[in-house]
């Protein structure tokens, strides 16, 4: 089976709902949770564990407190893949922006393979970024950035910005059977933002705004280390990049 596990518990459920319908076999076994805190926390939590990086215990911990079985009796060893999916949210004021990076280059480290510990992917600077565009395609795409400041009100932001009103152009309802039509332009907003968000990383780490070559070119750690040097360290901004569209570009075939 392959557990994902997200930052929180309702955006990130509903855009991976509409991917696993667009990208993934009918039939599977990939279970969701979502661990209902920012990556930091996570941090925190991780530790608390001698072996430093068993994310499942965690999770079936915490989820059991909750009230929520879903992983229990559930281990490490019975997924075949673990994807984990949070914020960079470098606007945290409970901890100085050295320590969030040294926090999240360590849990990139740690979280560098899906049949291992995990992958995780980030998003920059939230989640909301998958919004932060104009009609797609957006050719603009690679220019957006935005501060540590802004980043505090990020989702007014995006929602200000981009130019739909809500993710209906990206997303099918819980329940909903699309159209034919509908089910396309979806598809096809999907394969934008693809291009556009991994583009985008490959602009940030090769310094072109194409398609890389290989897949490996694009990888988590690298991305970060591209921010933390071009944008976080200069001027305290990052450029804006989605995790959802690259996960679909590293994981599909």
């Amino acid at each position: 089976m392959i557990l994902f596990i997200f930052e929180g518990d309702e955006r990130e459920p509903r855009l991976y709902r509409t991917l696993e319908r667009l990208y993934f076999p009918k039939v599977n076994d990939n279970i969701i949770c979502s661990f209902g805190n920012n990556i930091y926390d996570l941090y925190n939590e991780l530790k608390e564990y001698e072996d430093g990086g068993d994310v499942v215990s965690v999770m079936r911990e915490r989820l059991a407190a909750r009230g929520d079985s879903t992983l229990n009796g559930i281990r490490s060893s019975d997924n075949s893949e673990i994807f984990l999916f949070f914020d960079y949210d470098f606007q945290n004021s409970h901890l100085s922006l050295e320590e969030i990076n040294r926090r999240v280059e360590e849990m990139l480290t740690l979280f560098a393979d899906e049949t291992e510990n995990g992958k995780l992917y980030i998003n920059y600077p939230m989640i909301e970024s998958i919004r932060y565009t104009k009609e797609l395609p957006d050719t603009d795409y690679a220019n957006y950035v935005v501060s540590r400041e802004e980043s505090k009100d990020f989702k007014r932001l995006a929602r200000d910005f981009s130019a739909y009103n809500n993710l209906d152009h990206i997303l099918f309802k819980d329940g909903e059977t699309p159209t034919k039509e509908k089910y396309m332009k979806v598809k096809d907003n999907w394969q934008y933002l693809k291009q556009m968000n991994v583009s985008k990383a490959n602009l940030l780490i090769a310094g072109v705004n194409t398609m890389p070559l290989e897949k490996s070119v694009i990888n988590q750690l690298s991305i970060f280390e591209k921010q933390i040097l071009l944008y976080v360290k200069p001027n305290r901004s990052v450029a804006i990049l989605n995790s959802f569209p690259i996960f679909i570009y590293e994981h599909m075939k």
